[in-house]
């Protein structure tokens, strides 16, 4: 997969060190610029074209909302999470008439922005990989694709997790032999972090079973089988 381009959009330099090393820790992002004003902002996001970049919306300069509404109106690709101290409602409502992908308060938290650029990736990659349209796929792509499905026990699926992506690892594994991340990941055309996070989901949930074996150089390798039911 190749990596996602982000662009830090951050005036507090503190605050943007900090997302910069936290994007430092996901191996699927690129760090393609940081910008501290709202100009400089609207300059690399014509420039550089990210796929995604983190906003904040308060800036000396303005408020990363016009720029969203900029970037909405020019037909633009990329992507925003707003990473904002604002908590008022109708900053939210604005955000999500922007189209917003997410929208996280500060602090920000590691854990939760590594689960919205999972999501991201995720939902980036589900959309490269498309050739034809279904409602299946369309609900899946919306925000509504964690909701309860007769193949998945009638449970919500936590973020980050689909059902279409379990229901094609399963049908991948169901041949009985073991597979490693980066075979499943290469198998779909997704990341082996991707893989790796369905692969253990379905180990937790008990579909899967984790095995460890070791290379020719003796470096372990957790490899997955579907799990055998009784007889």
């Amino acid at each position: 997969m190749t990596p996602i381009r982000l662009l830090i959009a951050e005036d507090d330099r503190q605050i943007a060190e900090i997302q910069r090393r936290f994007i430092q820790r996901l191996d699927q992002v690129e760090l393609c610029g940081i910008a501290h004003t709202l100009a400089d902002a609207r300059e690399q996001a014509e420039v550089l074209q990210p796929d995604l970049i983190l906003l904040d919306v308060y800036f000396p300069d303005g408020s990363g909302l016009d720029l969203l509404r900029e970037l909405r109106a020019s037909n633009s690709s990329s992507d925003v999470i707003l990473i904002t101290a604002a908590k008022e409602v109708d900053t939210l409502r604005t955000a999500l008439r922007g189209g917003v992908f997410d929208y996280i308060l500060k602090p920000l938290v590691f854990e939760r922005l590594e689960e919205a650029i999972n999501r991201f990736c995720d939902h980036h990659e589900r959309l490269s990989a498309l050739k034809h349209l279904g409602q299946e796929e369309v609900d899946a792509l919306l925000p509504r694709n964690a909701s309860d499905t007769a193949n998945d026990s009638h449970h919500r699926l936590p973020k980050g997790i689909d059902v279409i992506t379990l229901d094609k690892i399963r049908e991948l594994i169901a041949g009985g032999k073991p597979w490693s991340a980066e075979e499943v990941g290469s198998a779909m055309g997704a990341s082996r972090t991707t893989a790796r996070r369905y692969l253990e989901y379905m180990t937790g949930t008990g579909t899967l079973v984790a095995e460890v074996s070791y290379g020719s150089i003796g470096r372990p390798e957790r490899r997955y089988r579907m799990q055998r039911l009784p007889t």
